[in-house]
């Protein structure tokens, strides 16, 4: 039976509702394992810091108990099953020791518990502790102890696993699969252009994924700009007239396969000065050496790439004999040196024979069997590359074509040449191996090179570097004055001495550690994206790889399900579950490339507009509430959005807005904080004195409209504001703002919709028309029937509407404003029912404390290339690979949330004098980093 991951620090940080977690953090907020589902024998009892908004439902911080307690319950436990056995004594100690101690130590502990069971008959009795209702109508003793055995056994696989033991086991694969990594890449090579030319795999029927990288598919206007200026030639017979029509169809897919077969066949774009010729040499004989020597001689205009191969003229016309294959070997020789040398000058790939299809041949092709292309091949295979004796040779052996016709051959109309796909593939191959490293498209990773190191890599590395080194003499000096304060014993009295209270530990001691670690974390953040040291494959959808993790996932969300502290609508444990499951559903949307498929999409898009719904939800509530405008506050919103953000953009080299969902939640939180803190400042407790104030916020919200129509319809005037310097540096991507008027206008009524709802709710639940207590319903019967069958209608009615939506364009039109109906009907359905409301997933609301890190996390080490591939740290097997790469993802997301928790205490302090000085030092910080990256910009261009 799995055990759901345990719960994160109390002030993990949260997308959308980051106010929530402004509280300390304590070793009791820490604890971790996750809450069980027992009653009060194994409940958490740890007293929990109320934080601020938490009565509204907006975030709190939840807790495991202490360490003492944990140890209680377990003693209690022990101490009911003792007691049948007549082990324990009336004031016996049981419940004071660790578990492996309470429970008998180890092994043992156990053994009291089965032999107990063992002699049990089927009684009614009371049960030793309180259990789920699920057990506790049953009267069957041995289902009671089953029961307790089962909490007993969770509890200590939680003990000895924690989320300490799974970051450190996530550590030692990470080291030890990156060894194995660099080992296979020095054994290898390190070449990925090799791999693109001899080996991988269909996923599916038609899309190729090349062994180790990620292949790009090259659109005309990217190929005419690679290949401008540039003359390729293809020499040989038929097949190569084949390979050579489906790569001119990538620059011109007009082109038509027509003229006499057996002659040279031109082709050349006067727009792009793009020259492709074939040239018609079915056999490796005189001709095409004396074709192949003018180009070598100096004064002769070279090509740029030569594709070159023949062998099946040769078999069929000389009846594969052996004395042609012999031939074929001399001449083969002595074309070789040719080759070479010019390969020195050009790039040639000598094109290996495919395998034909024997039964499909006609008579007059009966003579070419796939022994004697085989034959052929590595006659080729060894003259080539022995031609250069010291050296390896440059002449490059294009065999990936072999593994495709093997796939695809049975499709052949004549069984010797192939079909249109398997061309149109090894066209793109071909186009990847030289475009890749002149364009360096981001999901084309094969045959490119490392990209050079920004002079902000050099100076964030050095910075880490710095951290670390300061950290290990900072703890070297702690250790020492720690042994020096350790009690010792003395020599004439034989007592021990007090024991010394050890020091808190500074914050200089959890600053410089907590940069070391995140250090050590952007070393494997690079590694896995930049560095081409981990493997990366192409993505590709199929119904089962998306549909079968989500019912996964969601048979786990609903089998670890816990009572709720308090059952108001959107309570705290209810937020945090429905940004996990939305989370999880995300991220499989990513890895499965479920893009593709326009239904999926569609609700996806609702999932990212549930986000900022919340986002509106609960900072208007925060602010409604408590009127909290202070510059605080602003200050610990910002900086838990954004560190982890600006981070990776200087280590791995992005532009803010690339990671678009931190931008778009950052500016919509100071769009609700400049519209509720300005002038007039209105909150609940003014309010309810005059409701004046009320129309007066309402005016607010309708003036916030209004600015949100005129920017979504005047695209003009939105890229004039956000073109300005230095907004330009946050909000450009690729050169301009569009992508970030796209993003902002695809949910920008969805914030408004949040702030509304919760303006409300709010004012239902202060005029007490909310019925919100424990198991009942939010309304009267039949108004919450009512409303429940609306909102069940309203839910489908909106699928059928996503799934039956044309294009992408149409839907994203029509989606800002039909977005809310889904997003309300599912807060009705989730909270009208008492049962429902008093309930929530613990499995889910661990991920949602941690939503915001496994979004951001998910670009470059779960997936691959800026999402557009996959990360792959296991080859050859998916499962394995996924599971692997999907714990540490998890068990780094857990600790960057720790990290960013940590640092917000220390450099956002509440002291407004000492927050000055910080808010001075960073801006600062950000000047100088405009200015370095204005300086890098110009040195790029």
């Amino acid at each position: 039976m799995s055990l759901p991951p345990p719960p994160p620090p109390a002030a993990a940080r949260d997308p959308v509702t980051p106010e929530g977690h402004l509280g300390p953090v304590t070793p009791e907020h820490r604890a971790s394992g996750p809450p069980s589902q027992a009653q009060p024998l194994l409940r958490q009892e740890a007293k929990e810091e109320e934080e601020e908004g938490e009565e509204t439902g907006v975030q709190g911080a939840w807790g495991n108990g202490t360490a003492e307690q944990r140890r209680r319950g377990w003693g209690e436990a022990a101490e009911a099953v003792a007691a049948e056995e007549g082990q324990v004594e009336a004031g016996g100690t049981a419940g004071s020791g660790s578990p492996a101690g309470g429970a008998g130590g180890g092994r043992g502990g156990w053994r009291p518990l089965l032999a107990w069971l063992r002699r049990r008959q089927l009684q009614c009795c009371p049960c030793a502790a309180p259990l789920p209702r699920s057990a506790a109508r049953c009267c069957h003793g041995g289902t009671k102890m089953a029961a307790l055995a089962y909490n007993l056994g969770k509890r200590e696989i939680n003990h000895y696993f924690s989320v300490r033991s799974a970051k450190v086991l996530a550590l030692v694969a990470v080291l030890l699969l990156a060894l194995c990594h660099l080992a296979s890449r020095r054994y290898r090579g390190n070449d990925s252009c090799e791999y693109l030319l001899s080996s991988g795999r269909f996923l599916g029927e038609k899309v190729w994924q090349p062994h180790s990288c990620m292949m790009h598919k090259y659109k005309i206007s990217e190929a005419k700009n690679c290949l401008v200026d540039k003359h390729i030639a293809f020499i040989g017979d038929s097949r190569i007239r084949q390979l050579f029509y489906s790569f001119v169809k990538i620059i011109n897919p007009q082109f038509k396969e027509e003229g006499n077969k057996h002659e040279n066949i031109p082709f050349e774009d006067k727009t792009a000065s793009v020259k492709v010729d074939f040239l018609w040499h079915p056999e490796v004989n005189g001709s095409m050496k004396q074709c192949i020597k003018v180009w070598t001689e100096d004064s002769v205009a070279k090509p740029h790439v030569v594709v070159a191969g023949a062998a099946t003229w040769s078999i069929k016309i000389h009846n594969g004999s052996n004395e042609a294959l012999s031939q074929y070997k001399m001449n083969i020789t002595s074309m070789a040196p040719l080759l070479e040398k010019l390969a020195k000058t050009s790039d040639v790939y000598w094109v290996l024979q495919d395998p034909v299809y024997e039964d499909l041949l006609s008579e007059n092709r009966k003579m070419i069997t796939n022994e004697k292309i085989d034959a052929y091949n590595e006659a080729a295979i060894s003259i080539l590359n022995s031609s250069t004796r010291n050296s390896k040779s440059n002449v490059k052996m294009f065999s990936v074509s072999k593994l495709i016709a093997q796939e695809t051959i049975m499709e052949s109309l004549d069984g010797l040449h192939l079909p249109e796909s398997s061309r149109e593939t090894s066209a793109m191959i071909l186009m990847n191996v030289y475009c890749n490293r002149i364009l360096k498209p981001v999901d084309g990773s094969c045959c490119q090179p490392r990209p050079p190191l920004t002079l902000l890599q050099k100076l964030a590395a050095c910075f880490f570097t710095l951290s670390i080194i300061g950290y290990l003499i900072f703890y070297i000096i702690h250790h020492n004055a720690h042994r020096k304060n350790k009690p010792c014993t003395d020599l004439e009295s034989g007592e021990e001495k007090k024991n010394i209270i050890n020091p808190p530990v500074s914050p200089l001691g959890i600053l410089l550690q907590s940069f070391c670690k995140l250090g050590l974390i952007m070393a494997y953040f690079y590694m896995c994206d930049r560095a081409n040291l981990f493997m990366k494959e192409n993505k590709f959808y199929t119904h089962s790889t998306f549909f079968i993790p989500i019912i996964y996932i969601l048979v786990l969300g609903v089998f670890y399900n816990e009572n709720t502290k308090e059952t108001k609508v959107l309570n705290r444990e209810q937020t945090d579950e429905w940004k996990g499951w939305m989370q999880l559903v995300i991220l499989i949307y990513h890895i499965s490339g479920a893009s593709t498929f326009l239904p999926v999409y569609m609700h996806i898009r609702v999932l990212v507009a549930a986000y900022l719904f919340q986002t509106g939800y609960g900072h208007f509530s925060y602010f409604w509430i408590k009127g909290d405008f202070g510059i605080h506050r602003v200050c610990q919103v910002l900086f838990r959005l954004n560190f982890l953000v600006v981070v990776l953009c200087i280590v791995m080299d992005r532009p803010y807005q690339f990671y678009y969902f931190v931008p778009l939640v950052t500016v919509w939180f100071m769009v609700i904080y400049v519209t509720l803190a300005l002038w007039p400042q209105i909150i609940q407790k003014k309010a309810n004195g005059n409701c004046f104030w009320h129309f007066g916020l309402l005016l607010k919200l309708a003036f916030l409209l209004l600015c949100i129509c005129f920017l979504a319809y005047s695209q003009g005037a939105f890229e004039k504001i956000f073109s300005l310097w230095p907004l330009s540096k946050c909000f450009e991507l690729k050169g301009n703002v569009y992508e970030w008027w796209f993003r902002w206008r695809l949910d920008r009524y969805v914030v408004f919709h949040g702030m509304m709802f919760a303006f409300i709710y709010l004012a239902l639940q202060k005029r007490q028309v909310l019925s919100e207590g424990k198991g009942e319903p939010l309304f009267s019967n039949k108004v919450s029937n009512f409303l429940l069958f609306i909102s069940v209608v309203s839910f489908l009615t909106y699928s059928i509407w996503a799934s039956s939506c044309k294009n992408k364009a149409e839907c994203n039109e029509l989606h800002p404003s039909v977005s809310v109906v889904q997003i309300l009907a599912f807060i009705l359905i989730r909270n009208i029912p008492g049962y429902a409301r008093s309930v929530y997933s613990s499995f889910f609301a661990w991920f949602g404390k941690i939503s915001l890190e496994l979004f951001i996390c998910q670009y470059h080490i779960w997936l691959a290339a800026d999402t557009r591939g996959i990360l792959v740290l296991i080859p050859g097997n998916p499962m394995l690979n996924i599971i692997v790469s999907t714990f540490i993802f998890v068990c780094v997301a857990h600790e960057i949330s720790q990290i960013t928790n940590d640092l917000a205490q220390i450099i956002i302090p509440k002291d407004n004098s000492s927050l000055l000085k910080r808010l001075a030092c960073i801006a600062a910080f950000f000047c100088g980093l405009l200015i370095l990256s204005s300086v890098q910009d110009k040195s790029r261009h």
